[in-house]
């Protein structure tokens, strides 16, 4: 079953956004605490895209990197400011917190290998359960340049 999520862009405006979960998180880490976010990232963690989305993986492997965006699903509420993992004081679009308006989280992962609908990686930060909103190739920004000068 396919879940979108629905949400607010601005409390003052009435416009609704709706995103498409298209897979979710699978991996060991079903729990951690805000410093153990390298340990998640070193071990392997398994995209496993819906079905209904499965054709939208041709040629991935074709790729080396990913850009995983994601939602914060277990984060309540948001603070506009906080301590990060570091002890310093930022503002929530400074840093990496959790907590977050919107409860986005975007990575960049090495692609290991594609089992069918599901994608094998290191590099992703988010626990087990995560819902998947979108799955974008990382282009190194030298190669964008190549490719617009090539249109």
């Amino acid at each position: 079953m396919v879940t979108p999520i629905s949400f607010h862009l601005n409390p003052f405006d009435s416009m609704d956004v709706r995103i498409q979960v298209i897979g979710f998180v699978r991996n060991e880490w079903n729990e951690a605490q805000p410093f153990e976010a390298n340990k998640i990232m070193q071990s392997i963690s398994t995209i496993e895209v819906n079905e209904a989305f499965a054709d939208g993986l041709f040629k991935i492997e074709n790729q080396s990197e990913l850009h995983i965006i994601w939602q914060f699903h277990r984060s309540k509420g948001y603070a506009l400011q906080t301590i990060t993992r570091s002890g310093d004081f930022r503002g929530v679009f400074a840093c990496c917190s959790p907590r977050r308006p919107s409860a986005i989280g975007l990575t960049r992962v090495k692609l290991l290998r594609r089992d069918g609908n599901r994608l094998f990686v290191t590099g992703l930060d988010a626990l087990n359960g995560t819902p998947v909103l979108d799955i974008k190739p990382y282009v190194e920004p030298s190669e964008i340049v190549k490719q617009a000068d090539r249109q």
